[in-house]
């Protein structure tokens, strides 16, 4: 008896966009039981796909999913993700070959809490995982059952002539065409419909990358602004000590020169002292007094000289590293700006092409958010919701909290919450603020201390 194919589970690993191994999935429970490590993803998380492949080696569900491996090569213990579950749980996807398939990844998981052990596929013109997992199984190097399309041949007493007056049937064919154009058409909305899907998809993922890109960079500018300025304050506090310096330097040799000054009155007195004695050995005296002095005074002078056009050539130095790093630091400015600049095209780019920003809010629903507002809901997101319920931010942030969690937040004698469950109120225009979040208790005692 032949053995008929039946739907197969695999499990393949990517490695910078190629299908580096593939696996059935018993082998791959293998792996997680922790039988067969597999030493070539030797602590590494990588990124991998659960495929059901159906008998003519077409995907009908695929799961990306991500797993990390020990330094033996060992998977992790800890990993259980249901992927047959998610699988048979979540929502429609491209069409590759036998209809839209069953798709599970990071943007589209049926499991909130298994979104972050996802991975999402790229899908653009230079790399398409999708189309190098539906080529990867053509090739069925895993050596599946195929099952062939073959015409099936009908026994010879089954076949029946009709009546000669059912040979033609141009209603009924009218009809069959009719129906077959019905179901071109019906099935080119849903292509279309997936399209839609898939480009939104791809917009969501451009433009998270593109946000994660400039908050980078604006970290870094902000990191390098911060280090230059440092260093700005840095060469600001030597350059004021090297001009305190300088001026205890010319300090100093006032002094010096003053001091000289009063040896050589000094040293003239005893000369004229000396005169009574001998014209001689006065002016010996008065002659090796005057080299001598003249010599000290020319090397004090030249030294200090030396150490002042020193000072000056630093002061310099100093002058033109503040002026370069005042140019960086306007360069840096720009930059940040320029990156602002080219957030706020992008979103003009993507309003120009039909994009819509919608956000959900709790109480408010879907807002649909215009461009000219984007910049204030960034800025606060619950202001702006506040200000679509009518009322304001603090009465909005508090009901929120209430429709998170409704129950009392009055403090007890012990400083804890009463926690009291109450009925949650539905619309932030009929929360009332000492009312509506605590239980009749405190409601009481809070009109009794207002005396209301």
């Amino acid at each position: 008896m032949q053995n008929k194919p039946q739907m197969v589970e695999a499990v393949l690993f990517f490695n910078e966009g190629s299908i580096c191994k593939e696996m059935l999935y018993p082998e791959f429970e293998a792996v997680l039981d922790g039988v067969v490590a597999l030493p070539e993803f030797a602590d590494r998380q990588m990124h991998a796909v659960y495929v059901m492949i159906n008998p003519r080696l077409q995907v009908r569900a695929a799961v990306f999913f991500c797993l990390d491996f020990n330094d033996d090569g060992s998977a992790d213990a800890g990993w259980n993700i249901p992927l047959r579950q998610l699988a048979e749980r979540t929502g429609r996807g491209p069409d590759m070959g036998a209809g839209p398939i069953r798709l599970a990844c990071r943007s589209q998981c049926p499991v909130s809490w298994h979104q972050m052990h996802m991975w999402d596929p790229k899908v653009g013109p230079e790399r398409n995982d999708l189309v190098v997992l539906r080529e990867t199984i053509k090739r069925n190097q895993l050596g599946l059952l195929v099952e062939e399309e073959t015409p099936q041949a009908v026994p010879a007493e089954r076949l029946q002539m009709v009546a000669e007056d059912t040979w033609y049937a141009a209603e009924a064919g009218k009809e069959a065409a009719a129906k077959r154009s019905e179901s071109h058409e019906r099935e080119q909305r849903q292509k279309a419909a997936l399209l839609i899907k898939q480009q939104r998809q791809r917009i969501t993922n451009l433009e998270r990358l593109r946000e994660e890109d400039a908050l980078k960079l604006t970290a870094a500018a902000e990191k390098e602004r911060k280090a230059l300025q440092d260093e700005i304050r840095t060469l600001q506090q030597q350059l004021q000590q090297q001009t305190e310096l300088n001026a205890s330097l010319n300090a100093q040799m006032t002094a010096q020169g003053e001091s000289f000054q009063k040896a050589r009155e000094e040293m003239s007195k005893q000369l004229r002292t000396l005169e009574v004695s001998g014209r001689v050995e006065i002016g010996a005296a008065r002659e090796q007094f005057e080299h001598e002095a003249q010599a000290r005074i020319a090397a004090a002078i030249a030294e200090y000289k030396e150490q002042v056009a020193i000072r000056d050539v630093e002061l310099a130095y100093r002058n033109e590293l503040d002026a370069q790093l005042e140019e960086e630091i306007q360069r840096l400015k720009t930059e940040c700006e320029t990156l602002r600049h080219s957030g706020d095209r992008v979103l003009e780019e993507l309003s120009r092409q039909g994009v819509v920003f919608m956000a959900y809010h709790p109480g408010a629903g879907h807002l649909t958010i215009a461009l000219q507002d984007l910049a204030r809901y960034r800025a606060n997101p619950l202001a702006y919701a506040a200000a679509k319920c009518f009322v304001s931010e603090e009465q909005y942030r508090q009901w929120l909290e209430h429709y998170q969690k409704p129950a009392c937040v009055a403090a007890l004698s012990s400083g804890e919450r009463c926690a009291m469950p109450l009925d949650k109120i539905d619309a932030p225009s009929r929360f009332v603020i000492g009312e509506s979040n605590c239980c009749a208790r405190h409601r009481k005692e809070d009109r009794q201390r207002t005396g209301s």
